[in-house]
């Protein structure tokens, strides 16, 4: 049997812990720049507002309502995650960290009251963390998913659902729509509707070969999935990337090709760390640089340049001047740009490398790798960007706007809650 253990609200939530009083106003939690709704408590959902709203539009709706408003505090949600994550082991061997505020378990099959286990870990995470899960289980993933869903929905089932079998699970499925299954997005949903395939029972009962001309291999199994055929196993160990994108987009445009060099340094440092975390090495980059469309009053322009790298590597200066080569290809002058990025392309295993005529000796691949050991290092220790490249900059003015964010209570000692007793 697997359980989907997801977190409810996650971000608001995380916002929520150490602001008790909190607990039933209505939250919201805002994407980069505080641009738009990314996360909505129920309270705040049942006031109108949707994930997605623009904040400029919405900003005087959420004062009228004392809506609590929070910029997105990615460092905080992390941490949390991996809190919830640490809780989660200790009821399955087998464990899949499917997003930041979703995981897989798989339970032996000696469980007998797997009601009374989602219950226990429910109680037990919001014990040990503060934040509220649902639970739903179920002989396969996208039925657990599926549970996981109704469990939330419908308050009398108190945040659990073990999904029924026969004649009961046939009823479910006759009430649940196709284009809300895990896994069936538009496109499916549309081509399910040509065959005459409405609802969740309908496409269990599609039989494989129809399954697979409609929907290829992922969609045939998804239907037996929904007959109680698992085909989808655990993931223990997440796949390799194909490749690692930094983007953000800008406190307030950039209009100097200087400033702009600072963000694709930034970027690619940012890039770089989550690569060597992963034992990877980067062969080609690729670095972008937009205006903003929705300033239809303003010149647009979109630029994209490549580089290859001689020898992959995940030594930040190198990739940095490969950037920047790169940039100058894309740069042009006279517009107002809002957003860049880079992506890390051709990522293998930094021990696949095969060396060539440009590969560095051994000595100097030595000296490189300590060096972003080090570095590394001291930024898990004392935050991120304490130790960067030059050419980063320091305390630049187009960094995100920010300035509703939260502090980083259990990750910096200077931003600890303070308790006065």
């Amino acid at each position: 049997m697997y359980a989907l253990v997801d977190c409810n609200s996650f971000y608001c939530s995380c916002e929520r812990v150490f602001r008790p009083e909190l607990a039933t106003v209505p939250t919201v939690v805002l994407s980069n720049n505080d641009g738009c709704l990314i996360a909505l408590t129920p309270e705040a959902k049942a006031l109108g507002f949707v994930m997605g709203d623009p904040y400029h539009k919405v900003r005087e709706k959420l004062e009228a309502n004392r809506v609590a408003v929070f910029s997105s505090n990615y460092t905080l949600y992390g941490d949390f995650s991996a809190r919830v994550l640490a809780t989660l082991r200790a009821f399955a061997e087998e464990i899949e960290n499917y997003s930041i505020d979703e995981s897989f378990l798989r339970f032996s099959p000696g469980v007998s009251d797997l009601d009374g286990l989602s219950r226990t870990i429910r109680a037990t995470v919001r014990r040990h963390t503060g934040i509220p899960v649902s639970v739903g289980v179920a002989p396969t993933k996208v039925l657990a998913k599926l549970a996981n869903k109704l469990a939330k929905k419908q308050p009398e089932r108190a945040g659990v659902m073990v999904m029924p079998k026969g004649a009961e699970l046939e009823a479910l499925l006759r009430g649940v729509e196709v284009g809300s299954l895990w896994g069936i997005g538009r496109q499916l949903t549309a081509r399910l509707a040509e065959v005459g395939v409405k609802t969740a029972w309908e496409l269990s009962q599609l039989p494989d070969t129809a399954a697979r001309k409609n929907l290829t291999v992922v969609g045939a199994r998804i239907a037996a999935e929904l007959r109680g055929v698992s085909c989808l196993e655990i993931e223990e160990i997440s796949p390799a990337k194909k490749n690692i994108i930094s983007s953000r987009s800008f406190g307030q445009p950039i209009t100097e090709k200087s400033e702009m060099r600072e963000a694709v340094a930034t970027y690619v440092s940012r890039a770089a760390e989550k690569m060597r975390r992963d034992g990877s090495v980067s062969g080609q980059l690729r670095v972008f640089v937009e205006t903003n469309p929705f300033r239809e009053q303003d010149a647009q322009w979109f630029g994209s340049c490549g580089a290859t790298l001689h020898t992959p590597t995940n030594y930040t200066p190198e990739l940095v001047s490969a950037a920047l080569h790169a940039l100058e290809g894309c740069w042009r002058n006279g517009f107002r740009y809002k957003k860049a990025g880079v992506m890390l392309l051709d990522l293998h295993s930094g021990a696949e490398v095969q060396s060539s005529f440009f590969t560095p000796p051994p000595a100097v691949v030595g000296r490189r790798a300590a060096a972003m050991a080090a570095l590394d290092g001291l930024n898990r220790q004392l935050g991120r960007g304490t130790v960067t490249v030059a050419t980063a900059g320091i305390a630049p003015a187009w960094r995100m706007k920010r300035g509703m964010c939260s502090p980083c209570y259990t990750t910096r000692w200077d931003e600890l809650r303070e308790v006065a007793a």
